[in-house]
């Protein structure tokens, strides 16, 4: 007799949801920078709450011949050229953003991780981006299914831009850190999982999930 599903592996059928968000030098994942990335990996607790587990931030130096906008740099506040940032290459960020997750995923059972994020298919671009750059064969995340806060937020309360979402949700939001990606990752963190929950509690707890069948996930 197999074991029973984890209730992560029966909520989101076999997706690990992980928060990622990411500052670049442009808009453009064919040719502009990866600055820095910041990543939240979420769980349940006994009661079925979903939250915030552990964090992963990290800078990271430029491709070589990447472009980067002067005004991607107005808005995220990055010195690419300080020594201070200490940023590492994308091969290393990459290990250091996936083995966690990969970790996570062997621990709730699940099959692989979706990104979570506002505006999430901009970052999913840059992330697969940096994957096919470095040719790394163990990326977890589905290639381009995701969870988007933007469209979340509109819906559970009427406003699409980060900020505006949080504070109608009851989250202090600090525009000071704003554009920080590990400080952007945790915010939309905290606003997916009040929406997960608010559904949890006004529709269906999540704990109902547990007992559910689930599809076979397609890698």
């Amino acid at each position: 007799m197999s074991a029973p599903k984890s209730l992560m592996a029966s909520r989101f059928r076999g997706f690990l949801p992980v928060v990622v968000d990411m500052e670049m030098g442009g808009f453009d994942c064919a040719t502009d920078a990866v600055l820095e990335i910041g990543a939240v990996i979420l769980g349940f607790d006994e009661a079925g709450c979903l939250g915030s587990g552990e964090r992963i931030g990290m800078h990271v130096a430029a491709f070589p011949g990447a472009r980067i906008l002067d005004e991607a740099l107005k808005v995220n506040k990055i010195d690419p050229h300080d020594p201070l940032r200490h940023a590492i290459e994308e091969r290393e960020a990459l290990d250091l953003l996936f083995a966690p997750i990969r970790r996570a995923m062997k621990e709730t059972g699940c099959k692989r991780a979706v990104l979570v994020g506002h505006n999430a298919h901009f970052d999913l671009g840059f992330l697969n981006a940096m994957t096919t750059r470095t040719a790394h064969k163990k990326n977890p995340f589905h290639p381009f299914t995701v969870f988007d806060t933007a469209t979340l937020g509109g819906l559970a309360y009427g406003q699409t831009v980060l900020a505006k979402a949080c504070k109608e949700a009851g989250l202090d939001f600090d525009g000071k850190q704003a554009h920080g990606a590990l400080y952007d990752a945790e915010m939309t963190a905290l606003l997916f999982c009040s929406i997960v929950n608010l559904w949890g509690t006004h529709i269906r707890p999540a704990l109902d999930f547990r007992g559910s069948p689930s599809d076979a996930v397609r890698a």
